[in-house]
């Protein structure tokens, strides 16, 4: 697998478009279970696709699934979730923990703490995919999971 921006890995879809269409899988890593979403062809909205158990031993169980759903969704490339910090830096940043008034520097670490936890746990799984060998010929970017179910619960509060 090889890591592009998220600008190179969208162009490079769009100019491949020409030739076939290809979509991309993202991915939510927690610590027990990887949400899956597939875009649509036109790679406008992702779709949930499934959940999938996540253990140290059965990574090379999850990347023959990951190939089998290259093939069956035409897929180019992974977008996986990653907590960037507010500034847009990836994370770990403590130094963005240490900034603002005091009385918020405690839940700011306790932010911050949460955001490395998941972020180490985002490049362990990526990088076991790498090291199986199986996903070689895909490019992945990571995109900022910030405030993304917040953003839903404020565009569908019906349904939540």
């Amino acid at each position: 697998m090889r890591l592009l921006k998220a600008e190179q890995l969208f162009r490079k879809v769009i100019e491949d478009r020409s030739k076939r269409k290809g979509r991309l899988l993202g991915l939510d890593v927690g610590s027990k279970y990887v949400g899956l979403a597939v875009s649509d062809e036109e790679n406008k909205i992702a779709l949930p696709l499934s959940v999938v158990g996540r253990t140290k031993t059965n990574i090379s169980l999850m990347a023959d699934d990951f190939k089998t759903l290259v093939s069956k969704y035409s897929l180019v490339g992974f977008v996986v979730g990653y907590p960037f910090n507010l500034r847009g830096q990836a994370c770990p940043d403590v130094k963005c923990s240490c900034v603002g008034i005091a009385h918020h520097i405690f839940s700011l670490m306790i932010h911050n703490f949460f955001s490395m936890k998941q972020a180490l746990q985002v490049k362990l799984l990526v990088g076991e995919f790498c090291k199986t060998g199986k996903l070689d010929d895909l490019s992945y970017t990571y995109w900022d999971e910030n405030f993304t179910s917040k953003v839903i619960v404020f565009y569908f509060p019906v349904i939540f």
